[in-house]
């Protein structure tokens, strides 16, 4: 399993520990990855994703996970996020017709 980000694709970074004597040594970066369960609306179902806590936040500012999803960029989004992203755009415009 990556260190990605399914919604933000936030991922590990790298840089340098450094320190008093300004020696230099690798390190990385991790993302503050959760496992969530979110709840789609237009689907009406549980959705369980691997996300950074601030797109968490982001989730949550934006009014739930379909707001978040129909905005977002699909190329940011994991393969599972864009399917998502798909089925609730579907599901959303049927609703206004029906």
């Amino acid at each position: 399993m990556s260190r990605t980000c399914e919604l933000t694709a936030k991922a590990v970074m790298s840089g340098n520990n450094v320190s008093h004597a300004n020696n230099k040594t690798k390190r990385r970066f991790l993302p503050n990855l959760v496992n969530v369960t979110l709840i789609s609306e237009a689907l009406n179902q549980n959705v369980r994703l691997r996300i950074s806590a601030n797109a968490l936040r982001s989730v949550e500012h934006r009014g739930g996970l379909d707001a978040f999803l129909v905005k977002a960029d699909a190329k940011e989004l994991s393969q599972r996020a864009r399917l998502l992203k798909k089925q609730i755009a579907k599901k959303l415009a049927e609703q206004p017709a029906a």
